[in-house]
C-alpha cells in the first residue's frame, strides 16, 4: 500500500478513518468554521434542523466582509442576520464593522487555523487558509448550517497534484507571478476536485504572505484544496496568535499523486492573466507591446493586499501621480493592516498621489461595493479573477497581475513591466 498524501493524512486525522483513499467518503470533525454574508443564508436551515445550540461558539467565526459598511438593504440585512445570530447563540468571534477584513485574512492574521487542521467556510477562497498545512476547503450555507449543527462534515477525499517550484525569483517577480504561471498549466478545471500540494525549495523559500497568494488562487484551477507543507515558517508566523494547538502532518515519501507539474523560476518574467480567464496567461513584455490603456486599478483583494503588497506597490508609486483619466483603488485585507499603513504613512502616499484608500473589505474585487466598471473599460487588478462581469460589466476587461506591475500601470495609464523601474 502506498504512501499518503497531505490531504489524506488530514482527513485520517479528522475522520478517524484510518488510510482513507481517494474517491472515498469520510465524515470529519471541522476545527475551524468560517462565516461571512453568505452563512447569513445557513441560517434557516439550521433551525430547521432543530438544533438548540450552536456544536463549539468558540470554533466558529463570523466575519462581514462583503459590503462594508452596507452598500445595499439587501446587504444590510444579511448584516443584520449575522448580528442577531451571533448575539443568540453566543457566538463570541464576531468581526462586525469597525474591527474587521477579509474573512480569510481575519483567519490567517488571527492564527484560526493551525497545521494540520479541517477547516470550512462559506467562501471559495477559504483554499488560503492551506497555506498554514492545513485542509481548508469552501462549502455551501447548507452545508455550513449542518456544520454549526453538528462540528462535522462529510466530504470525498480528493485525489492530489504536486506542484514542485525550482529556482530564484528574478527583480520584479513575486508570488502572483507564480501562481499565474501555474495556472497557465493546470488551467481552471485542471485540478477540479483535487488538492494541490506545494513542494520544492522555491515553496519553502515564500513567506506566508506569499504562500497565501498561491494558496489562495488553487480555487481558480478548481481546487478543493491548496496546501503547502507546514515549517519552520508556518510555526514562527504562528507562534503567538495561535488559537489552538496544532497537529502538523506531513505527506508520506512515498505518496501517489494524480499528476506533477515542475516549475521552473530562473528567468521567468512577471505574467497577467488577460480577459477573460485566470488562465489565459501571457508573458507581461507580450502585453506590454499592446500598449493596453486602463480606466481603472485596483490594489486589494484576499489574494494580494497584505503589508507586504501595499509596501512593494507603494514603493514604485512614491513620488509619482495617478495617470490621468485613471481610477487607482487601494483596499487593504483588514483593519490591522489599514492601522500599519496608517502608521508608515502608506494611506497618505497613495492618495497625495491621487488614490483612493479605502477601509479593509473585498472593495472591487467582486463588483458589489465599489470600484464597479463600465462597458467597455478596462481594469488592471491583483485579484483572482477576471471573469466577464466579475467587476460589474460583463463587458468590461480584466487583467490579473501583482501589486508592483498594478502601481506602475496606475502610474502611467497603460500595462506596465515592473522591472523597468526596479
Amino acid at each position: 500500500m502506498s504512501g499518503q498524501t497531505l490531504a489524506q493524512k488530514i482527513l485520517e486525522r479528522a475522520s478517524g478513518h484510518a488510510g482513507p483513499r481517494p474517491g472515498e467518503i469520510v465524515v470529519g470533525k471541522v476545527d475551524l468554521a468560517m462565516g461571512h454574508e453568505q452563512g447569513a443564508q445557513a441560517i434557516a436551515p439550521f433551525l430547521q434542523m432543530g438544533a438548540p445550540r450552536v456544536w463549539d461558539p468558540d470554533r466558529v467565526v463570523i466575519a462581514i466582509d462583503h459590503w462594508v459598511p452596507a452598500s445595499t438593504e439587501g446587504a444590510a440585512k444579511l448584516h443584520q442576520m449575522l448580528r442577531h445570530f451571533s448575539a443568540e447563540y453566543h457566538l463570541p468571534h464576531f468581526y462586525d464593522v469597525g474591527n474587521h477584513g477579509i474573512c480569510h485574512q481575519m483567519l490567517a492574521e488571527n492564527g484560526w487555523v493551525v497545521p494540520g487542521d479541517l477547516a470550512v467556510g462559506t467562501d471559495s477562497h477559504t483554499n488560503m487558509l492551506g497555506a498554514m498545512g492545513a485542509f481548508a476547503v469552501g462549502i455551501g450555507p447548507t452545508e455550513f448550517a449542518a456544520v454549526l449543527a453538528t462540528g462535522k462534515i462529510w466530504l470525498k477525499v480528493p485525489s492530489s497534484i504536486k506542484i514542485n517550484l525550482k529556482g530564484t525569483l528574478g527583480k520584479g517577480v513575486y508570488a502572483k507571478d507564480i501562481v499565474l504561471k501555474v495556472l497557465s498549466q493546470v488551467k481552471t478545471d485542471g485540478a477540479r476536485y483535487k488538492a494541490l500540494e506545494y513542494h520544492g525549495s522555491t515553496a519553502e523559500g515564500l513567506s506566508m504572505s506569499e504562500r497565501f497568494t498561491l494558496s489562495n488562487m488553487t480555487t481558480e484551477m478548481g481546487a478543493k484544496a491548496g496546501m503547502f507543507l507546514p515549517d519552520a515558517t508556518t510555526n514562527e508566523y504562528l507562534r503567538s496568535i495561535a488559537k489552538h494547538e496544532s497537529h502538523p502532518l506531513l505527506p508520506d515519501a512515498d505518496a501517489t499523486y494524480e499528476k506533477e507539474y515542475s516549475f521552473d523560476m530562473n528567468g521567468m518574467e512577471p505574467q497577467v492573466a488577460c480577459p477573460h480567464s485566470p488562465d489565459n496567461v501571457r508573458p507581461i513584455s507580450e502585453v506590454v507591446k499592446e500598449h493596453v490603456k486602463v480606466d481603472q486599478v485596483f490594489l486589494g483583494s484576499c489574494t494580494n493586499a497584505r503589508m507586504d503588497d501595499l509596501r512593494e506597490a507603494a514603493g514604485i508609486f512614491r513620488g509619482h501621480k495617478v495617470a490621468p483619466g485613471v481610477r487607482f483603488i487601494v483596499s487593504p485585507a483588514s483593519t490591522q493592516i489599514y492601522n500599519q499603513c496608517l502608521k508608515e504613512g502608506l494611506i497618505e502616499l497613495f492618495t497625495q498621489g491621487g488614490a483612493v484608500f479605502t477601509n479593509s473589505s473585498c472593495s472591487a474585487c467582486f463588483g458589489g461595493n465599489m470600484g464597479i466598471i463600465a462597458p467597455d473599460e478596462v481594469c488592471a487588478s491583483t485579484s483572482n479573477r477576471n471573469f466577464p462581469g466579475r467587476m460589474g460589466s460583463t463587458k468590461g476587461k480584466i487583467y490579473l497581475m501583482s501589486p508592483a506591475a498594478v502601481a506602475l500601470t496606475a502610474i502611467r495609464g497603460e500595462i506596465s513591466d515592473p522591472r523597468e523601474v526596479l
